[in-house]
């Protein structure tokens, strides 16, 4: 569109999460420095690029933001421009917007976008390349659940919070012989609770990849209460279920529904626990503790990574594609591959044989 000199956008969506100004920080100085390219950057995810808020970013504007939690363009979680509520003659409707997002970007003389955010960012951002867009992505996700990437960024960070959490639960579990649970983020995948479980050391994980039977949870319970282990630590993701489904929250149904509360399954497995064991439970839901802070050196270094990776792919013209890190070396795969999917923990894999190894009961 620009000729040698491209012009590239840049937003970030869905959740916040350690790192996201830190690929900000990686785009624009490769862009500029590098490439010599021009930076804008749409605030709050696709809502600002639908009513076309923006800001010229430049080395000034990401200069002292690498170790800084947050975004400094803003989100929004659960804005989707496909489907947006609308007033039309008094009466709520939904609309598909996404024409509005495509003749700002030709306002602004965009050569490519650059989508940061997990899957719903990821997934609208290749609807919008179906119209002609070109898009680069950046997976960042605390849950870890995009494919085609070792790991997303965020990730890594949450699980060092996870595992502090841990680390400070075991020491009060021990010394009032309760049985401690954490709750933590996955609501479609458990690589949170199973990573960050087996690194602090939890007697009992449950993942939504392996339905948990509450008396096989309780009887581990029970059974370490009789080897003189007077307590014991469970760490859960928030969309783990159990085999009989008294205990279920249906999570679809509330992601369907744009809502964004998860906690209450930790809660709930607690008083069941309660009632089968007759000991002391208690709950600690470590929610949005794990989007805040600042990043992880390994964070650091993955989005430093991811970002400069971006830019290189639009300068080689290669787009529609999403970054990612492979057996340590950066690699793109097709947005299509990844778009609307989900990397689940592989039930038979080698972290779920090295926690049943470690004695660690998964609920089943």
């Amino acid at each position: 569109m620009t000729g040698n000199k491209k012009r590239i956008g840049i937003m970030t969506g869905g959740g916040d999460c350690p790192g996201l100004n830190a690929v900000i920080r990686a785009v624009v100085k490769t862009a500029i420095n590098i490439y010599g390219y021009d930076v804008i950057g749409f605030k709050d995810g696709y809502l600002g690029l639908l009513y076309n808020k923006f800001i010229k970013l430049t080395l000034n504007s990401v200069s002292g933001i690498l170790d800084k939690g947050g975004t400094i363009l803003g989100t929004t979680n659960s804005f989707d421009p496909f489907n947006v509520e609308v007033d039309y003659d008094g009466e709520k409707i939904n609309k598909d917007m996404s024409d509005r997002i495509v003749d700002n970007l030709k306002l602004h003389k965009i050569d490519c976008l650059i989508v940061v955010g997990g899957y719903n960012t990821i997934l609208t951002g290749y609807k919008l390349s179906q119209k002609g867009i070109n898009i680069i992505a950046i997976p960042k996700a605390i849950e870890n659940d995009i494919p085609g990437t070792d790991s997303a960024f965020g990730f890594i960070t949450a699980i060092d919070t996870a595992t502090e959490a841990l680390d400070k639960l075991h020491s009060t579990a021990e010394s009032h012989h309760r049985v401690m649970i954490l709750e933590v983020m996955g609501r479609r995948a458990g690589w949170v609770a199973l990573e960050a479980g087996i690194a602090g050391g939890a007697d009992i994980i449950l993942i939504p990849e392996i339905p948990y039977d509450i008396k096989l949870v309780a009887r581990s319970i029970l059974e370490r209460k009789n080897m003189g282990k007077n307590f014991s630590i469970i760490c859960v993701s928030e969309g783990c279920k159990s085999k009989n489904n008294h205990l279920d929250i249906d999570i679809d149904a509330i992601i369907k529904e744009d809502k964004q509360v998860f906690n209450g399954v930790g809660a709930q497995i607690a008083s069941a626990l309660e009632k089968l064991t007759n000991l002391e439970v208690r709950v600690t839901v470590l929610g949005y503790l794990q989007r805040g802070g600042e990043p992880s050196p390994s964070d650091r270094l993955l989005t430093t990574r991811l970002g400069v990776q971006a830019v290189k792919l639009i300068a080689d013209g290669e787009y529609n594609k999403m970054t990612g890190v492979v057996n340590h070396q950066t690699t793109a795969v097709d947005l299509a591959d990844v778009a609307g999917k989900v990397k689940y923990v592989p039930v038979d894999g080698e972290l779920i044989k090295i926690a049943r190894n470690m004695g660690v009961s998964l609920g089943d």
